[in-house]
């Protein structure tokens, strides 16, 4: 099967120590439809990405899928600079991370 994907999709990966961690300092806005991911590194709108970053859970688990550029904040701004990306594609072992994270009580 060849890939005729007209644009290329790029990478965004990283691991974290804790949930919290990745809420805190990763996604300032995670959903299960989506994401805004902090970053000076921004990508224009439209722009196609494979998703993957790991938490802990009860166990390390890892998120990992097909996303899609849809807002971006440029760095310099009073807002923290970053890319909103809308989940295109996601594992079903993501989507069932995801929900285990949302159902998740914070810590204390």
């Amino acid at each position: 099967m060849s890939d005729k994907r007209l644009s290329p999709r790029h990478q965004i990966n990283r691991d974290f120590a804790s949930t919290d961690e990745f809420i805190l300092e990763y996604a300032l806005n995670v959903s299960l439809g989506g994401c805004f991911i902090k970053t000076t590194d921004v990508l224009p709108v439209g722009t196609e990405v494979y998703l993957k970053f790991s938490v802990i859970l009860d166990d390390f688990e890892t998120i990992e899928g097909q996303g899609k550029v849809v807002r971006v904040v440029e760095p310099g701004g009073s807002d923290a600079p970053g890319v909103g990306v809308v989940f295109t594609s996601l594992t079903e072992k993501s989507r069932e991370v995801l929900v285990r994270l949302f159902l998740r009580q914070p810590s204390k």
